[in-house]
């Protein structure tokens, strides 16, 4: 490879590596723009600061687990009624402004189970009230433009005002109301099934609706008056569905269809189901953990990943000599790559993460180990300093594949099947390993070819292990 090249490659690696430490510690360089600022009288922009999304053993928070009572429910039927119920307690915990809350369900023996873990909380109280409610699922239909108007000047009036301000003014209730859809008497007692279909003509997935006797009287009136207008479908006071009516129905059979995937067909029937199916939750444990000593384990962990990284770089130096001076470059290089992945991603961080992203920092020169030996052999056969570094890449290349394949296999195995802290290291490992892959073959590759045909590649000592 020409010199330009290698100069064009480590210039691009040089700009990203810049921006990852810009995006990774944005606060640093921010200090220095207000610096330059205060001393010149500039107006330079400060960089944005994304933090890092911290799990609930670093962040603090709340660990709940639910016990759902399925005894009403048919047993083929339980699997997709406790499906139903996470993505709707997944959407109520989402109303808290919750940093990735996880919500998962769990069968033991005869017992179904929710595990909700809130980090960062404030309010666990309310929090707990509002997830052990039961769906509300209701049917809405469209308002007419003179309500809706009426609503809308009726929020414009009281905006900006104070609450007590707010409650003098008249019919200042009207504000709360939704402006677009009002409730009707349909609602999700009517509602006997919801079930996943497809169209026999275009193969689209469709859903079909059954009612009840009562509700299907209902829900005839209601399209028989508002046909070519939407009937809203909402879930506690959320709109899931906005179908338009497009005749009347007498039967109580409905269609919803549409431009579905099979996924959000699925997911739509799951939450329609777990509405008209009564799931009562009972709370049965909780744990919680504070702030102060989920920012001790972050504390801890940090210390732990920063040790781990002046080992291996001081492993690497005195045992490489040139080629480990260059791998611990790419290992800092590597590292801000990872985190600024992390928050590119919106990775939430556990202390099972942060221990597969340490982990990853040994793995991370592994490769590196494998192209050094290697090369050690090659410049022992060839006077030519270039040859012996391509052929040593190029022949140790299989085993850093394999071995790194084999690792991202294990680690894609238990982010599928493990819980929660388990995926959280399996997922930051896996990232950890891709990237290593790149800084040892590529990175330090470039960087070594940077010394070919120089005086440096004279000096043996350099460039080759200490044993």
């Amino acid at each position: 490879m020409n010199r330009k090249k290698v100069y064009l490659i480590l210039i691009t690696i040089f700009i990203l590596t810049v921006a990852a430490a810009v995006l990774s510690f944005p606060n640093y360089f921010n200090k220095g723009i207000d610096s330059i600022n205060a001393k010149f009288h500039w107006g330079l922009p400060r960089f944005a600061q994304i933090p890092f999304k911290l799990g609930l053993d670093l962040q603090g928070g709340t660990h709940l687990v639910y016990e759902a009572d399925l005894s009403n429910i048919e047993e083929s039927d339980r699997s997709s009624a406790m499906a139903g119920l996470r993505d709707i307690i997944e959407r109520r915990v989402n109303l808290f402004g919750v940093q990735e809350p996880i919500v998962q369900t769990q069968k033991t023996g005869e017992h179904y189970r929710l595990i909700v873990e809130l980090a960062g909380i404030k309010d666990p109280a309310e929090a707990i009230k509002m997830i052990g409610q039961t769906p509300y699922l209701e049917f809405r239909e469209e308002r007419p433009e003179e309500e809706t108007k009426r609503i809308l000047e009726k929020r414009e009036e009281i905006k900006g005002k104070s609450v007590d301000e707010i409650k003098k003014t008249k019919d200042w209730q009207v504000a709360l109301e939704d402006p677009y859809f009002k409730p009707t008497p349909l609602t999700g007692k009517y509602l006997k099934e919801a079930r996943l279909s497809f169209d026999p003509n275009t193969g689209e997935p469709i859903i079909l609706l059954h009612y009840n006797n009562e509700g299907a009287k209902i829900l005839k009136d209601l399209t028989k008056k508002n046909i070519g207008k939407i009937l809203a479908i909402y879930i506690d006071g959320q709109p899931i569905s906005t179908p338009r009516i497009q005749e009347e129905i007498p039967d109580g059979s409905a269609q919803i269809t549409g431009s579905f995937t099979i996924e959000e067909a699925k997911k739509l029937v799951r939450d329609l189901n777990a509405g008209a199916l009564p799931v009562p939750i009972k709370l049965i444990s909780q744990q919680s953990v504070g702030p102060v000593l989920g920012s001790i384990s972050l504390a801890k962990s940090l210390k732990a990943g920063i040790w781990g990284l002046i080992a291996v770089v001081l492993f690497m130096i005195f045992f490489y000599r040139l080629p480990g001076i260059l791998a611990s470059l790419s290992l800092g290089i590597y590292v801000l790559f990872v985190l600024a992945l992390f928050k590119i991603l919106g990775v939430t961080l556990s202390l099972a993460g942060i221990g597969g992203f340490i982990l990853s920092i040994g793995m991370a020169v592994d490769a590196n180990v494998l192209i050094f030996s290697r090369m050690k052999e090659e410049m022992s056969e060839k006077e030519d300093f270039g040859a012996a570094l391509e052929e040593g890449f190029r022949r140790s290349w299989p085993s850093i594949r394999d071995g790194n394949a084999t690792t991202l296999i294990i680690a894609f195995i238990l982010f599928w099947f493990g819980t929660s802290f388990i995926k959280g290291f399996a997922f930051t490992l896996s990232i950890g390993i891709i990237v290593s892959v790149f800084s040892a073959v590529f990175i330090v590759r470039n960087l070594l070819r940077l010394f070919i045909g120089t005086r440096l590649e004279k000096w043996k000592w350099l460039w080759k292990p200490l044993f």
